[in-house]
């Protein structure tokens, strides 16, 4: 039986998100209802295409993910119902799709027409778009009975990584700040080792830190593990779980993580030279 996952910038304090589990529960009470967050930045697609990205496929194939982020009603803008990666993904057509799957075609795309008859006015999308669609493939629907089939999808780019031949240099950015204050890159391991094939000497430079060295994991840091308080606090750059450089403080937090220690937010410069 299918999942539903909720992924939101309405947080947790007002009526919103139990409006939407309430919704869900109303259709059928047993559906499994999953929240990935909703303590997403007001509007921050971004962030929530990495979250999410990084999230669903952990999920069985064939769960629907509703994507309730800058999810305003608006007559000009379609919502939309795409099936990426063997799952569906209910949204505004805001660019979100293409910032998650900026390297995954989408099997299919369609407007959802739920709400197209000219005197339908719709003020909460979550409830009166999102949660119908998603309980009429949850019960097997067609999405084509609920939607019309489309080609293009609002486009808004993943920032990239790019090589600079003539400095080799990797210049990257900062593409999000987890919970923990690391800050996390949009350099991928796999465009990293590209370049570190050719030429094994790198550093890797951020603000007026350079480093040469990049580690496996987090506790790397430590040498001595009968003193591992004393490595608290130090720095270091690893690939994180989903492959990403990250730069980050071992033991730190949202208050004294990487962001915080080295003033770095999101679209700050990252460079890895190569000798």
């Amino acid at each position: 039986m299918a999942v539903i996952t909720l992924t939101s910038d309405y947080g947790l304090v007002d009526h919103r998100v139990p409006s939407i589990k309430g919704k869900i529960l109303s259709w059928s009470e047993e559906v499994k209802v999953v929240d990935i967050t909703h303590n997403i930045t007001a509007y921050n697609l971004l962030q929530t295409a990495y979250i999410v990205r990084n999230a669903y496929k952990f999920f069985p194939e064939g769960s629907i993910h509703i994507v309730a982020v800058d999810s305003f009603y608006h007559k000009n803008r379609k919502n939309i119902l795409a099936k990426i990666d063997g799952h569906y993904f209910i949204c505004a057509d805001n660019g979100i799709t293409n910032l998650m799957f900026f390297d995954i075609k989408p099997e299919s795309i369609y407007e959802i027409t739920l709400n197209n008859r000219f005197d339908d006015k719709v003020i909460f999308p979550a409830t009166e778009i999102f949660v119908p669609a998603a309980m009429h493939l949850y019960k097997g629907g067609l999405p084509e009975v609920i939607g019309r089939k489309i080609k293009s999808i609002k486009d808004v780019s993943f920032p990239r990584a790019i090589y600079n031949e003539n400095e080799k240099m990797i210049v990257g950015e900062v593409m999000y700040v987890d919970n923990f204050g690391n800050v996390v890159s949009n350099i991928s391991r796999k465009f990293f080792d590209k370049y570190a094939s050719v030429s094994e000497k790198y550093t890797v430079k951020f603000r007026n830190i350079v480093v040469s060295k990049i580690s496996d994991q987090y506790t790397d840091i430590v040498t001595d593990w009968e003193r591992e308080p004393e490595s608290h606090g130090k720095s270091s750059v690893i690939f994180n779980d989903t492959d990403l450089l990250e730069i980050t403080i071992y033991k730190g937090s949202v208050l004294n993580g990487a962001s915080t220690l080295f003033g770095m937010s999101t679209g700050e410069k990252i460079y890895v030279e190569f000798e």
